[in-house]
């Protein structure tokens, strides 16, 4: 049998035969392996933003009721366990290794016969299938990987489906019109199954409305107080009103069609966060509807427990710093809008890594005028933009300026156009970075911001704890 490591590398050893969308050799590989996601109760959530965090919340609502919930996301931060999870914990390094080797046989015997070779993202889903099946959850919180229509998740008819907003990412696989995109996530939609959507741009909300009334779906559409008109139609809506904001969290109020629920509390950091809690508690409301008890103190319970690491993450507070996944321009635009609302009088130093297939020339002209002082890396990714690229596309962008680079550790200066007060380091190593970010800290009045890959973050977060571990950033501990 394999051990954990010899698991791993089966895994990511798939990486060779690339991204595959559709649902052929997962419906395949499943059926070999039995079928293990039949008959589950299924809360299935797709979107371009949102998702992870929605899916957290549903899971933490249902777990504070006292069920037995399994979660399952991508990608992950730190550790691979974390996609595969019960009642919040990961599956063992034991029980990932046992049924690798299950899934792997599977595999051999597809490709032996012609049958077909899984994809990693689809061996990983039939991993969780199964380890689910096996934990007998109460409930599947379970998120869509990459679009919705062919992704290897869309195998499942839940009992609701949610649609978190929508924007640009992905392009060269889900198309370059936000209907194009809409089209794709829709692809979750099952007959007669009723949808949860939230705020969404009008050209994606048509499309969701058109899908769910060809498939006769009941939709609920979730939406601010403050963007309903005179003539909106409130039946089908549930709506949504901050009641307070600051950078612990937020506490809302929210109306569905059924219920009514003042004083909700999430600390969860970030304004985004509040479309993205209702339309949590919206799709447990569903639920409720559909004849499945859940509490309304634990809905109050789960919010307010609820936790997404590496997403407006407050990672360390004396030096402040914050590490946030943003890997698309909705994400950065919500980033920024974080920083300005609850960061505005603060030195930032932004330390940036984006992976080259991103629209990051755009990521990069939301984010970087904001910033005091910018740090670019590279994410541990073949994908990563290497760090000196991106700090000459900073400068290529903005008005005349030098920076310095340290690329393999030459260090020269390069000429460059910046607005003249943000200086501009680069940093091949995200531990150069930290070091460099660390250095440049002054006061409490300083912060240092992660972002632009969750696999930079997931790294990041990691060397952070293990330095705040081992206390050897207590010279910097203001």
């Amino acid at each position: 049998m394999l051990n954990y490591n010899q698991a791993l590398d089966f895994i990511h050893g798939l990486n060779a035969f690339g991204t595959k969308l559709g649902l052929e050799n997962i419906t395949k590989l499943l059926e070999i392996l039995g079928n293990p996601h039949k008959d589950m109760k299924i809360i299935h959530v797709a979107g371009t933003n949102g998702k992870g965090s929605t899916c957290a919340m549903i899971d933490s609502i249902l777990r504070s009721d006292g069920y037995k919930v399994g979660l399952y996301t991508s990608p992950y931060l730190e550790v691979f366990n974390e996609r595969i999870q019960v009642n919040g914990k990961n599956i063992s390094d034991d029980d990932l290794a046992r049924l690798t080797d299950k899934v792997q046989k599977a595999v051999f015997y597809m490709r032996e016969n012609n049958i077909g070779s899984p994809t990693e993202f689809e061996v990983v889903t039939a991993i969780g299938f199964l380890y689910f099946y096996e934990q007998a959850v109460d409930f599947l919180v379970l998120e869509v990987g990459m679009g919705g229509r062919l992704d290897a998740t869309n195998v499942v008819t839940p009992l609701v489906s949610v649609i978190t907003p929508i924007s640009f990412d992905h392009q060269e696989y889900l198309g370059n019109t936000l209907s194009a995109i809409a089209k794709e996530k829709c692809g979750i939609i099952k007959p007669g199954v009723p949808v949860v959507t939230s705020p969404q741009e009008p050209e994606a909300l048509q499309v969701i409305e058109e899908t769910c009334k060809n498939l006769n779906c009941m939709l609920l559409k979730v939406i601010g107080e403050e963007s309903i008109s005179k003539d909106f139609d409130l039946h089908d809506t549930a709506t949504y009103k901050l009641v307070s904001d600051n950078d612990d969290g937020l506490i809302f109020d929210l109306k569905t069609p059924t219920e009514e629920f003042k004083n909700l509390e999430i600390h969860l950091i970030g304004r985004h966060q509040l479309s993205n809690a209702a339309t949590a508690v919206t799709a447990v409301d569903v639920l409720n509807m559909h004849g499945i008890d859940i509490k309304r103190e634990a809905i109050y319970a789960g919010l307010k427990n609820a936790r997404w690491p590496g997403r407006l993450e407050r990672i360390s507070q004396k030096p402040l710093i914050l590490i946030d996944g943003a890997h698309n321009i909705a994400g950065i635009r919500t980033l920024k809008d974080a920083l300005i609302r609850y960061y505005k009088d603060k030195k930032k130093i932004l330390v940036l890594g984006i992976l080259k297939d991103k629209d990051y020339k755009e990521m990069l002209k939301e984010i970087v005028p904001i910033a005091d002082v910018v740090i670019t890396t590279a994410p541990l990714s073949p994908r990563a933009l290497n760090a000196s690229e991106l700090a000459c596309t900073i400068c290529e962008m903005l008005d005349e300026k030098t920076i310095e680079i340290n690329d393999n550790d030459r260090q020269y200066i390069l000429p460059g156009k910046v607005p003249a007060e943000i200086p501009i380091y680069s940093r091949e190593k995200i531990e150069d970075a930290l070091n460099l970010a660390l250095s440049l800290i002054n006061s409490k009045e300083d912060m240092i911001v992660f972002a632009g890959s969750l696999y930079m973050i997931g790294y990041v977060r990691t060397l952070i704890k293990d330095r705040l571990a081992s206390d050897t950033m207590t010279s910097k501990i203001i």
